[in-house]
């Protein structure tokens, strides 16, 4: 039995062999690499489709095919022609004997051999299976979804902070394996550094990534896991990002010229990487993440982008979504069609303090932007919007938040309830730290109804018209790619009555703090 990620980076850290096991490190050939990582139990489909297959921003008509020829997939640039020709094809059945639609498009060089093939024509709230074929093979099978014109219910996922070098995706493995109309990946899909701290030692063997090269190999390290590929292939997938698909705690108006070449390489990256419909024009230099969609009648789901318009962090004016992004968003909340209405958040919208009495813990997130987020939610509240629930990644742990206008005000009324989720494999404090610190987040934040900080895992969100569901799913050990998932607990909100609770049956569960 092979070692764990985890141990295995510990190890080598600790006899400095680093080199000879982080797939990433410098001097390794495509080959090398390929092998480093398959001894963390990374594994890739048959060539060129080592990477996989993914689907994307269904819509009721539509959506959006990815693939990306990868032969080596450690290789700066591939030893392709500069263009293939690569065939698709969209069936109703899993034989993909009953075509509704097939084309073929060109993978280029500049874009990493990857396509975006937006599909067109097809019926509402229909599976359909999906393949590609290049260079006289043919990719595996997967299995997409469109929105439907109505609906009764709705079942999604989400997903967010995946570092590879902190645990096995076993969650993902559990995603894959849910009945799902669609997945929300929350952002930090992939993570710009290697191994850190108590792992081993950040040094030229574990270097940051600046190239188009470094972030291309990033990716091709990340879809490496089998269970992220599973997946994908499984269920179309929703995207915003946060800010390790970059470099931490970055603001996307700021920083000189290495800085903006930087972004705009991780940005490239990011589009030849993901199932990313653009916006009608060319996608880069600066993907368009922000976006609306309806799932029929029931959700009205807002996908925001937190990362590319702010500015600097604690500043009088200082925004997070930027002026046209928070134009639009108010213009969302005026023209709210009856329905539940979901915001995607890659960053905690709620208040923390560490402490009563004490700061905020981390301004990278709404608590740094604290008047936009009082005119945000100001707005929200004036307009009337009822059944809003924002769902937000990015702390590694389980949060259940009521959403109030003005937080630290006595008496700001409850508006909405935020869930935010435990991480796909990036490493949470310890217990020590939760048991610590749980009480303390829990009197300085009125608002907080609950907090568990010690697993990985991911939610469901059961959504019909009278109720919305988010069930805590967690695994048992981040070392383990099959480790068995569980629910550790499941929150309601009720349509009409803003705030949410417990189930009965869950309340008694694990919790680092629970609001009595």
């Amino acid at each position: 039995m092979k070692l764990n990620r985890r141990d295995l980076l510990r190890a080598a850290g600790a006899v400095g062999a680093l080199n000879l096991v982080w797939p990433l490190s410098a001097g390794l050939s495509p080959a090398q690499a390929k092998e480093a990582a398959q001894e963390l139990g990374a594994t890739y489909d048959p060539a060129p489709f080592t990477l996989g297959i993914a689907s994307g921003d269904p819509l009721p008509t539509s959506v959006v095919l990815w693939t990306r020829l990868a032969p080596e997939p450690f290789a700066g640039e591939q030893d392709l022609p500069e263009t293939v020709e690569v065939d698709w094809v969209v069936a109703e059945d899993r034989a993909l004997r009953r075509v509704v639609a097939r084309g073929s498009v060109a993978a280029s060089a500049t874009l990493a051999h990857s396509v975006h093939v937006p599909v067109g024509g097809l019926r509402p709230g229909r599976h359909y299976w999906y393949a590609f074929t290049a260079l006289g093979r043919r990719s595996r099978t997967g299995r997409t979804k469109t929105a439907p014109l109505r609906t009764d219910r709705v079942r999604f996922a989400n997903a967010n902070c995946q570092a590879f070098h902190d645990g096995y995706y076993a969650p993902l493995r559990g995603i894959a394996r849910e009945e799902l109309d669609f997945v929300v990946h929350l952002g930090d899909y992939i993570y710009e550094h290697g191994p850190v701290g108590g792992e081993a030692v950040r040094d030229h063997n574990s270097p940051e990534i600046f190239t188009l090269a470094d972030y291309r190999k990033r990716y091709a390290l990340y879809k490496g896991d089998p269970s992220l590929r599973d997946a994908h292939a499984a269920h179309p997938w929703y995207l915003t990002w946060d800010d390790h698909e970059v470099v931490n705690d970055y603001s996307g108006t700021g920083g000189g010229a290495p800085f903006m070449q930087r972004r705009a390489a991780a940005y490239q990256a990011f589009y030849e990487n993901q199932p990313h419909r653009d916006d009608g024009s060319s996608a880069l230099p600066d993907p368009v993440i922000h976006r609306r969609r309806d799932w029929g009648g029931l959700l009205d789901l807002t996908i925001l982008d937190l990362r590319s318009y702010r500015s600097a962090q604690n500043l009088p004016d200082g925004t997070i979504l930027g002026a046209p992004q928070k134009r639009w968003l108010k213009d969302a909340v005026d023209r709210a069609p009856d329905a539940w209405h979901c915001w995607v958040n890659s960053i905690m919208l709620s208040q923390l303090r560490g402490r009563p009495g004490g700061g905020y813990m981390f301004t990278d997130q709404w608590d740094g932007f604290v008047n936009e987020r009082k005119e945000v939610l100001g707005h929200v509240h004036k307009a009337g919007l009822e059944d809003l629930v924002v769902i937000t990644g990015d702390w590694h742990s389980c949060f259940v938040d009521d959403v109030v206008p003005e937080f630290g005000e006595a008496g700001s009324p409850v508006i909405g309830t935020e869930f935010t989720a435990h991480s796909i494999s990036s490493a949470p404090y310890d217990e020590a730290w939760n048991a610590a610190n749980g009480p303390l987040m829990g009197k300085a934040n009125p608002q907080l109804q609950y907090f568990e900080g010690g697993h990985r895992g991911y939610a469901v969100y059961d959504v019909t018209p009278e109720r919305w569901s988010t069930h805590m799913r967690v695994i048992a050990s981040p070392t383990d790619p099959e480790s068995p998932v569980r629910t550790l607990t499941t929150f309601h909100v009720d349509r009409g009555t803003a705030g949410a609770y417990e189930d009965k049956d869950t309340a008694g569960s694990r919790a680092h703090y629970r609001r009595d």
